[in-house]
């Protein structure tokens, strides 16, 4: 695990945290101990979902993008 925090740059406590609110990378124990295991191809691609799901990364979900909406379209609608 500490592996990993210092991989994505956050500290082995953050990554404790995610993991058992199950909000942060996927992972697996094993061995005889049940060792918390990162795979490394699993990090990167949850780093890319964390990139894709931020309107900075991806203008498709910045806001500053998307078409302005006419005030009068908007009051018929409601």
């Amino acid at each position: 695990m500490q592996d990993a925090a210092e991989y994505l740059g956050i500290s082995p406590k953050t990554l404790y945290v995610w993991r058992h609110r199950r909000q942060g990378p996927p992972s697996f124990r094993m061995g005889a101990r049940g060792r918390v295991t990162y795979r490394i191809d699993a990090l990167d691609a949850w780093i890319r979902e964390q990139e894709q799901a931020d309107s900075r990364s991806n203008p498709a979900l910045n806001p500053v993008s998307a078409a302005p909406q006419r005030r009068a379209a908007y009051l018929a609608t409601v």
